[in-house]
């Protein structure tokens, strides 16, 4: 049966029809492959995030990191996760910082993780950084020990239902959660070829997609209800209905 937008979906939501029936229509195979190869791994392939990483703590601030007017040392810190768990290269902030060692400085390939907070989360640091910035604690950061490792399976794998459980069951603290070093040490992780790694990834991206477009619909048709509703509320005078017809 062949598909196409309603009638009355303008050219943008018709663009977004179309992206996720693609997303749907191409799944299909991909999840088959997907699903094929981790039928085919077997426990023995099963490691620590340690063994396939150098992990370590990010840099230690003394006292409170302030913005440079001029020059300055860019940071990656905390606050610069958004709510959709992203890292953006554009909005890192340059800070009065003596450059610490670098170890501490951070660039594409890279994975950081946020090991305080509701969520222990970790993002992959892509081409759009270009400039090394210096992780600051409470993050994290992760460097996979061999090109073998593609850093956005690596973040995806962190923030898998499976790591976040784990992740539950070992967080300390009360009213600051916190995941050890030791903790990330021990995460178990599973390590596939590289091209189902990236099918993983490109699967993860097509529904993280799908989920903004529906987002996105969902509050174009809550705005055109309370459109039509608003006609109606006007088009009623008191005394006659006609705003209902």
């Amino acid at each position: 049966m062949s598909w196409s937008a309603p009638a009355s979906v303008n050219g943008d939501w018709g663009c977004k029809y179309l992206c996720i029936f693609i997303y749907r229509k191409s799944l299909t195979p991909i999840a088959q492959v997907i699903i094929k190869n981790a039928v085919e791994q077997n426990t023995e392939k099963t490691m620590k995030l340690s063994d396939v990483c150098d992990i370590q703590t990010g840099y230690t601030a003394r006292g409170r990191l302030e913005a440079a007017d001029v020059g300055g040392v860019p940071v990656i810190a905390l606050r610069d996760f958004g709510s959709d768990g992203v890292v953006r290269a554009d909005a890192l902030q340059n800070v009065k910082l003596t450059p610490p060692d670098q170890r501490y400085y951070v660039g594409a390939g890279d994975v950081v993780f946020r090991s305080r907070g509701e969520k222990n989360t970790a993002f992959a640091l892509g081409s759009d950084f270009r400039e090394p910035s210096v992780a600051v604690l409470p993050l994290m950061i992760i460097r996979p020990k061999n090109s073998n490792i593609i850093p956005e399976y690596l973040a995806w794998l962190i923030n898998s239902p499976r790591s976040q459980s784990y992740f539950d069951a070992e967080a300390q603290g009360t009213s600051m959660r916190m995941i050890s070093k030791s903790t990330l040490d021990d995460l178990d992780v599973v390590i596939p070829e590289v091209f189902v790694q990236r099918k993983i990834i490109e699967v993860a991206g097509l529904a993280s997609r799908e989920r903004a477009l529906l987002s996105n619909l969902a509050d174009m048709r809550a705005r055109l209800v309370t459109a039509s509703l608003m006609n109606i509320v006007e088009g009623f005078d008191g005394k006659t209905e006609k705003g209902l017809s």
